[in-house]
């Protein structure tokens, strides 16, 4: 059975960031791996 995308995309797990580990609220087109805390303290 083929899984149409929109089944797979609200099937994919949560995207953690790789400094913390907190979930990161995710965007449209996002390749981040850094939450917006993590990001304020590399600037």
């Amino acid at each position: 059975m083929v899984q149409s995308s929109t089944e797979f995309f609200k099937t994919l797990p949560p995207k953690y960031c790789c400094d913390c580990g907190a979930i990161i609220d995710e965007h449209a087109e996002s390749y981040m791996n850094h939450c917006d805390h993590c990001l304020r303290d590399i600037k």
